[in-house]
């Protein structure tokens, strides 16, 4: 059975997507880590729920980002940890878990990129007025929201409820996310 880490810092949608889709056995794997970088978001409480083991920090109680992302790739390798699944994960990725995660390391981003890179994506592309949303899947370099694309998938949207889109993009990423984690695994 593969062993993945979940990181994310928010609801941690996705992590419960991907932990029953392994619970049920759509996934031949097991989620042995979620970390987070915010005390108290929902993510902990999500991840106690399924007896998955957590490694919650603050930054900012770290000297440095390398120095929290060596404790990560320390607790990733006490585990056994072959993907690494950014699902919210509102940091950065540095070169300290890069390096020692290279190519393993896949992220979950709700535009279709190249188009709206970062933070508020879906914000991004709402205020721009676009008519076609999506999500897409990929791999992850030193470049933000980069890195090589996995898997996109689109849908119209022509309305003007910011939170129904944001329900349907999580519509379309839980599935997908979870469908590109079956391809990665062999």
């Amino acid at each position: 059975m593969h062993r993945i880490a979940i990181f994310a810092s928010g609801e941690g949608s996705n992590f419960e997507a991907i932990v029953a889709a392994c619970e049920r056995g759509a996934l031949h794997a097991e989620v042995v880590l979620m970390v987070c970088d915010r005390p108290g978001a929902r993510v902990v409480e999500r991840a106690a729920a399924h007896g998955v083991e957590s490694f919650v920090f603050a930054a900012k109680e770290w000297a440095s980002k390398a120095d929290y992302e060596r404790e990560i790739v320390r607790r990733l390798d006490a585990a056994g940890v072959e993907l690494v699944c950014l699902a919210g994960y509102m940091r950065i990725v540095g070169d300290v878990l890069l390096g020692a995660y290279e190519g393993r390391i896949v992220n979950v981003h709700p535009s279709l990129l190249p188009a709206f890179r970062g933070a508020r994506a879906i914000e991004q592309a709402f205020a721009y007025g676009v008519k076609v949303f999506g999500v897409t899947i990929h791999r992850v370099d030193a470049t933000l929201d980069g890195g090589r694309i996995l898997a996109q998938r689109a849908f119209e949207y022509e309305g003007d409820d910011i939170a129904e889109l944001e329900a349907l993009v999580h519509a379309v990423e839980h599935p997908l996310y979870v469908e590109t984690i079956r391809r990665l695994l062999p």
